[in-house]
């Protein structure tokens, strides 16, 4: 192969670019873009991102592991990728060495068309807010742009059209204190997407009549047994009700364990016994009448397969889920086996630092623990797809199939958040542990779907911009741009909101600066996210598509604001 004049390679064997860059490190974003970079079977055009903020900055690209040398700092000279670094940042000349390593991208394996990579390409490039200020410049952003701006060291992306797996790519690195790019078979946590797939393994056991959907569920149980109250007494618990989230369980989700704590076994989990982190789970309303999420419901679907079945929970989901659907890439083993270490993603925290240990440790298997790939849940994707139109599923009968995606209490029907969207129904859940992000969103009408996986606790922002971009490059029938218009700001009214809040259990500030006002919260971004004025006391976000409406009640300052998202409503109260 010719070597380009301006790559060597160096004694390691990775490939050298060497570029003088004249930039501003001020706040804000600058994208460095090497007209050629070498990746894997040959060279390739790639984006890196640097991110300033203040007194740090932050580099990114796609799949490269980067080093930096030079005089970009006086006291450091090599900078790992993904890595928040301090110093003057009023130097305007970088000259940096990108070292690249070999990643045959996986482009080449799939032997996509060049259709295919042209669309890859439109989405990498096409990543916006769902809410934008009418009347702004287009504001299209690369997807290591974005990675920077919201500090995920890598993101892994599994896209479904017309009923099968179209592409998979995965961006950054899997963890920022290292050089291990991530690649489509790398492992992340998916939290409460394990719900779904645990789902679909207890339905299967209702099939081959090993379980019953409506029989109570305390007849199904022998160790343990759900204790019974007034709220029992009125109604049992049935495992409908356990997978739709509507048997009155509490629990709403698990704590982690870092790496060499006591972990607690399932029981010690059910019945809140130390070292167990969590309150015991007990039915706390009337089964049937009122939809709660309960991941404490969903750890006593887990000991009703196991007992029913007579094996483990991991040895029971490979059997009913992972080997029927080919998924070679998925596990629910509370320890991942040690040989699938190095292609583990590591979590990381909302300020890039990744968790001690790499990641934490959750016993509630069926509720939280499951380690896959995008490519293997969207294997589960596809299985539901086709169940769902008749034709034969892997795991579930149609009829089955369509019993999961049929709406019970709340927006929810067994194991899915489902939507009925024109001639069909949208399937979907979002995953998050301590340091990672995932979401799995699929169309039963269109074929059509996607899973994308993160190692960060800002993960949620990022995987909501793809799936704008990914929207409209495929035409799907959500996910569109809106466009609001915003009112010129009163720097006298923002000092008047600006204060401390404490939304949802958690502390919330709102920050004024002149005629920009913001909400911090750490619920949803560790960056401040600007509010834009629709009146005096409502306003709207572009960094999520939420509304915030103060309440004066009489005062100079609100007493409290309410926060719009989707159809809930959380109410902050004035922490001053």
């Amino acid at each position: 192969m010719r070597i380009p004049h301006h790559l060597s390679r160096s004694e390691t064997g990775r490939w050298s670019f060497v570029q003088r860059v004249p930039v501003d490190l001020e706040e804000g974003l600058i994208v460095v873009r090497p007209h050629l970079l070498l990746a894997g079977s040959g060279p390739r055009a790639i984006s890196l991102a640097i991110v300033a903020r203040g007194n740090r900055a932050r580099l990114s690209g796609p799949h490269v592991c980067i080093s930096m040398e030079g005089s970009l700092m006086p006291s450091i000279n090599r900078i790992v990728p993904g890595s928040l670094f301090p110093g003057p940042l009023s130097t305007r000349l970088i000259v940096a060495s990108l070292a690249l390593m070999a990643l045959a991208p996986l482009a080449a394996a799939q032997s996509l068309s060049p259709a295919i990579e042209s669309r890859i390409a439109r989405v990498e490039h096409g990543l916006s807010t769902r809410v934008v200020v009418k009347g702004a410049p287009d504001a299209k952003a690369s997807i290591a742009a974005r990675m920077a701006f919201y500090d995920v060291p890598s993101v892994s992306i599994a896209l479904i059209n017309d009923g099968h797996i179209e592409w998979a790519r995965a961006y950054g690195v899997l963890n920022t204190n290292e050089q291990g790019a991530a690649t489509p078979a790398s492992l992340f946590q998916a939290g409460s997407i394990s719900k779904p797939i645990s789902a679909l393994g207890a339905l299967r056991l209702v099939e081959q009549g090993t379980l019953s959907l409506d029989a109570p569920a305390n007849g199904q149980l022998h160790g343990w047994k759900i204790p019974d109250n007034h709220f029992t007494r009125q109604r049992p618990v049935t495992l409908r009700g356990l997978l739709n989230h509507s048997a009155g369980m509490n629990v709403h989700g698990f704590y982690g364990y870092a790496q060499g704590e006591p972990v607690p076994s399932l029981l010690q989990v059910l019945d809140g016994v130390a070292p167990a982190k969590s309150e015991a789970v007990r039915v706390e309303a009337t089964p049937g009448t009122e939809w709660k999420y309960s991941g404490g419901g969903y750890s006593v679907v887990q000991l009703m397969m196991m007992e029913a079945a007579g094996h483990s929970f991991p040895e029971l989901m490979q059997a009913l889920v992972f080997t029927p659907l080919n998924m070679k890439d998925s596990t629910f083993a509370v320890t991942l086996p040690s040989a699938w270490h190095p292609r583990a993603a590591t979590a990381h925290d909302s300020d890039g630092r990744p968790l001690a240990g790499g990641w934490h440790v959750y016993p509630q298997s069926a509720a939280a623990a499951l380690w896959t790939t995008p490519t293997d849940l969207a294997k589960v994707v596809v299985d539901i797809q086709q169940a769902y139109s008749g034709k034969p599923g892997k795991v579930l009968s149609s009829a089955m199939t369509s019993t999961m995606l049929s709406r019970g209490l709340g927006e929810y029907g067994l194991g899915l958040y489902v939507e009925k969207l024109g001639g069909g129904t949208s399937f979907s859940h979002s995953g998050g542990t301590d340091g990672f992000r995932s979401q799995l969103y699929g169309y039963t009408h269109t074929g059509q779907g996607i899973v994308v996986m993160t190692n960060s606790d800002n993960g949620a922002a990022l995987i909501d911009e793809i799936l704008v971009s990914v929207a409209a490059e495929y035409g799907w029938p959500e996910f569109q741009i809106t466009e609001k218009v915003a009112l010129d700001s009163d720097p006298a009214v923002n000092a008047t909101l600006a204060g401390h809040y404490i939304l949802a259990g958690k502390p919330a500030q709102i920050i004024a600066e002149g005629d920009r006002l913001y909400l911090q919260s750490e619920l949803f971004a560790k960056q401040p996210m600007q509010l834009f004025p629709e009146s005096k006391t409502r306003f709207f976000m572009t960094a999520q598509d939420m509304t915030v409406e103060f309440q004066q009640v009489g005062r100079e300052k609100p007493s409290s604001f309410s926060l719009g998202r989707g159809n809930s409503t959380y109410v902050a109260v004035s922490a001053e």
